[in-house]
């Protein structure tokens, strides 16, 4: 089985190349989505973050409120380091769950949807790095019509993250992703075919 770790800044295309890869055969695992599963309302880690961040932070229905707590942690790094560290371990035990289990069942290729993999080091998960860069300007763009994110708010989260040039650095695969969809699904394409499974 192969593992490929897909990471990259927000809006550059992690997404929309998972779901290619996913057209293609791939079996995708989002970190985000387990994070989500992880923090489930009464869950120990929705318990740890509402007292790490106050009842601010979960919605009447008691369900964590994922925009109020973006707007925290996108202007305060420690707020963002305090929430990793409650956030991280059960979505990485979660994850190598799953992969183990997609690999007893024979799985050819799996990809690892994980805008933080190189930051919080989970390379050891998988078995090679795919970036996906795109233009500042075109995350900006991306991030409006998408989220209806202020220009200041956009750029906070984007400051947050690594620069796609350190990630870059780490990678084994770069895309990049400034061209439009018809050209993306074409190199991710050649990706696929070059994969040795």
């Amino acid at each position: 089985m192969k593992v490929i770790g897909l990471t990259g800044g927000i809006g550059s295309g992690k997404s929309t190349i998972a779901q290619f890869l996913a057209e293609l055969g791939a079996v995708i695992i989002n970190a985000d989505e387990v994070g989500h599963e992880v923090s489930q309302s009464g869950t120990d880690v929705w318990r740890e973050v509402v007292a790490a961040f106050g009842s601010q932070v979960i919605t009447h229905d008691k369900v964590i409120d994922r925009e109020k707590l973006a707007t925290i942690i996108f202007n305060d790094a420690e707020a963002r380091v305090k929430l990793n560290r409650i956030m991280h371990p059960p979505i990485y035990r979660m994850v190598r769950a799953q992969i183990d289990r997609y690999r007893r069942q024979g799985i050819k290729v799996v990809v690892l949807e994980a805008p933080l993999l190189l930051e919080v080091g989970w390379t050891s998960l998988v078995d090679e790095v795919w970036v996906t860069t795109t233009d500042e300007t075109k995350v900006l763009e991306r991030l409006r019509k998408r989220s209806g994110l202020s220009e200041s708010a956009a750029r906070a989260r984007i400051r947050s993250q690594l620069p796609s040039k350190e990630r870059i650095k780490h990678t084994d695969v770069a895309i990049d992703n400034d061209g439009n969809l018809a050209e993306l699904k074409i190199k991710v394409e050649e990706l696929w075919e070059n994969l040795q499974v």
